[in-house]
């Protein structure tokens, strides 16, 4: 019986970085053995212990074997003389099939070592074409080692299994995860890149992969490219630390533009209210939750108006936070100031870079909504007593006068 750590601890200690995760192989053993010595059994498909103490995952070594299209279309099979080799030649890439016993020999049989040196993604055998879930991961790796590259067999391999339909087995909750993750990387558009070079983005995401050679005008965005756009505007929000809801917003929030008349283009009247038919079928595809569904319709439905906001007058700022629901909910109203922010920023050209610019209309919003958010809505309620009718009017007066005094608006006629 002989215990190893596996996997991503191995790889991430290789090029220097802070190890979070220990996954342990275990070669030469029996779950009767794990069980006699203090390990709890988790697993459901194969055998997976927790340690009695340390509470990290021990998994006896297996193998496996294609049964059906999609990523639980396997049948494992362990037994106390599956070799660490055997187990290591079933996962995804070199850089993950590495070992490291306890007195720290790394078993490195499939060039992983190597290929860390040269920043490459590497599969290690042809049963990576059985998981379709592997092409998510190699495109979320990308976005967070973004200095690494595919191999071009490893991109052949998973074009291919784009065109024998592997990627439309993929079941949406698993394809939500591995782009949240994706989204969370430093370089998320890395992720999308990587999607695109071997055709599955147009399969997972078509309203997004439709996109690219949308232009806009080069006054405003001077990338041109619509795809190239969002792609600076989710490392934009990135590079911001910016939250989930915030980076999925970023994402989709120009969907509407690959769907303007094209007769009109560079220009895209109108794309906003189209994209929130989009961003409301990509959300109910992937199953998307509550929290970045909302914040995605509203970014996409609103962003235009944000970023005209001081144009606005304050009649039309109140109505603006009325439509949003920003009295009962400022802090995702703020996140769609943020994701505007990020959209705002990312339009960066060969001969232009809003990257640095300001954006006073995030302040410029959080200044009126504190304002109209002081009016007691109680007191006019009282008021109004006798005509519970006016309530609404007198309110939104009330707020739009407040909105008034803390911008600094004239009253004009």
């Amino acid at each position: 019986m002989q215990t190893y750590v596996v996997g991503g601890a191995v790889r991430d200690a290789l090029l220097g970085l802070a190890v979070k995760d220990h996954d342990h192989v275990v070669v030469g053993a029996t779950p009767e053995q794990m069980i006699a010595k203090g390990f709890r059994p988790v697993g459901k498909d194969f055998p997976v212990f927790l340690h009695p103490q340390t509470q990290e995952e021990y998994a006896l070594a297996r193998t496996e074997r294609k049964t059906a299209p999609g990523y639980k279309g396997f049948v494992f099979h362990t037994s106390a003389d599956v070799t660490l080799e055997e187990d290591l030649v079933r996962r995804d890439l070199t850089i993950n099939a590495m070992a490291r016993a306890d007195d720290g020999a790394i078993t490195d049989p499939y060039g992983g070592r190597r290929d860390i040196e040269q920043r490459v993604f590497r599969h290690v055998s042809d049963a990576f074409a059985e998981d379709p879930v592997r092409i998510l991961r190699v495109a979320r790796f990308a976005a967070r080692f973004s200095d690494f590259t595919v191999a071009p067999e490893t991109n052949a391999l998973m074009k291919r299994m784009v065109d024998e339909g592997e990627v439309d087995a993929l079941v949406a909750e698993r394809v939500w995860q591995e782009l949240a993750r994706g989204l969370m990387e430093h370089k998320p558009s890395r992720m999308f890149d990587v999607l695109r070079d071997c055709g599955a983005l147009v399969r997972i995401l078509p309203e997004l992969d439709a996109l690219w050679g949308v232009p806009q005008p080069a006054q405003w965005h001077p990338e041109i490219d619509t795809g190239v756009h969002v792609m600076q505007v989710i490392d934009c929000a990135a590079r911001l630390e910016r939250d989930l809801p915030v980076r999925f917003a970023c994402l989709t929030h120009d969907l509407g533009k690959a769907v303007t008349p094209a007769d009109n283009w560079p220009a895209h009247h109108g794309h906003e209210g189209l994209g929130v038919k989009l961003v409301e079928q990509v959300c109910k595809r992937l199953r998307v939750p509550t929290e970045c569904r909302d914040l995605a319709v509203m970014t996409t439905r609103e962003h235009g108006n944000v970023g005209r906001a001081l144009q606005l007058r304050a009649n039309t700022i109140v109505t603006l936070f009325e439509r949003c629901d920003a009295f009962r909910k400022p802090a995702r109203f703020t996140q769609m100031l943020l994701a505007t922010e990020c959209d705002s920023r990312g339009r960066i050209g060969a001969n232009a870079s809003f990257a640095e610019a300001p954006f006073p209309q995030l302040a410029h919003l959080e200044t009126a909504l504190a304002a109209a958010r002081g009016v007691n809505a109680g007191e006019i309620a009282q008021a109004c007593a006798d005509s519970p009718q006016r309530i609404p009017e007198r309110v939104h007066a009330a707020r739009v006068g407040a909105v008034k005094a803390a911008l600094k608006e004239e009253d004009v006629e």
